[in-house]
């Protein structure tokens, strides 16, 4: 197949997602640039997402189609889509798709994969997010064979799953997940580079020109381990009393690690040229998440030219050498 145009010409692609921009979230951000990247090529993509506060009541026939959502429990921000099989057996019977490719296996996501193959559609899926590792961080630790067990089912009906690193396709391959493909990841080294670096920015954070500054960047949530970051940062604080400690992102845990880290500078949600110079104004990224199945933080910290302390895990299993300078 030609990858600008398919084997025939451009393809028509249904994509679906329970999260997108402007949601902010790596599951998120990654889809739209697979979308937008596929519209570059001259595909014509479809995007299937559930409706987001301030989503006019769009026409399925123009732009994307929406679903009715409802917040995803103990995920504050997030929605995931209500089941809807019937309405997308009627949509893709209007205007059928080449390829239905689906990006989260929530209930939108399951009902894309009842309506495609209703039509004898082929199926796409990608593995993107460790939602049985996270059970055990939500209280439902109980339920992780059983989560593991739906996820091994959605994937296994699907014609092939993408996985951004080997490690992940032989960790499910061993679980019983079959057809998986491996697709790299990339990092945008326009936007994410050391040039955007801002002493004016670390002026603001309370950092002198040689003062260390250790920057994390992700949702502040319990599957993040961020208890491990501040033992971290403690243990640098000991040897560096004028280090500093900035964390990019919100959620869930904010209160409480404001409260056990009232030094900390809280950037909050960031984007764009913005999260670039916060990147690239700080020295050192630690990222102590054991739950990504890649975490795009890791290579955008790298391109922004700072050291990155994490785990032998995911993306930095993938594109870190142990010790080896940049």
């Amino acid at each position: 197949m030609d990858i600008q145009t398919g084997l025939h010409g451009p393809l028509r692609i249904a994509c679906v997602t329970e999260t997108y921009p402007p949601e902010i979230n790596g599951v998120a951000l990654t889809v739209a640039r697979l979308v937008q990247g596929l519209r570059a090529r001259h595909h014509s993509v479809r995007v299937i997402r559930p409706r987001q506060a301030g989503d006019a009541v769009a026409s399925p026939i123009d732009g994307d189609f929406l679903v009715r959502g409802v917040p995803i429990p103990r995920y504050e921000g997030l929605k995931m889509g209500l089941p809807c099989t019937g309405r997308l057996i009627e949509l893709w019977r209007k205007e059928r798709p080449d390829v239905v490719h689906i990006a989260t296996e929530g209930p939108l996501g399951r009902s894309a994969l009842l309506a495609a193959r209703a039509l004898g559609l082929p199926v796409c899926s990608e593995f993107r997010t460790n939602f049985h590792a996270y059970s055990a961080h939500y209280g439902l630790g109980f339920m992780k064979k059983l989560i593991l067990g739906y996820l091994r089912r959605f994937h296994n009906a699907t014609h092939c799953t993408m996985v951004p690193t080997q490690a992940l396709h032989d960790q499910l391959q061993r679980e019983g997940f079959r057809d998986l493909l491996t697709v790299a990841r990339g990092v945008d080294t326009r936007r994410f580079d050391p040039a955007r670096r801002s002493e004016a920015l670390r002026a603001q954070w309370g950092a002198a020109h040689d003062d260390l500054v250790v920057t994390c960047v992700g949702r502040l949530a319990p599957e993040k381990n961020l208890a491990t970051l501040v033992t971290a940062f403690d243990a640098i604080r000991r040897q560096q009393p004028r280090a500093k400690l900035v964390l990019v992102g919100d959620g869930p845990m904010r209160k409480e690690l404001q409260a056990r880290c009232p030094h900390a500078v809280f950037a909050g949600q960031r984007l764009g040229e913005d999260l670039a110079a916060h990147y690239a104004s700080a020295d050192l990224f630690l990222f102590p998440s054991i739950t990504e199945t890649f975490g795009n933080v890791t290579t955008e910290a790298m391109a922004s030219g700072l050291a990155v302390v994490a785990f032998d895990y995911a993306a930095a299993q993938r594109v870190i050498r142990d010790g080896a300078p940049a």
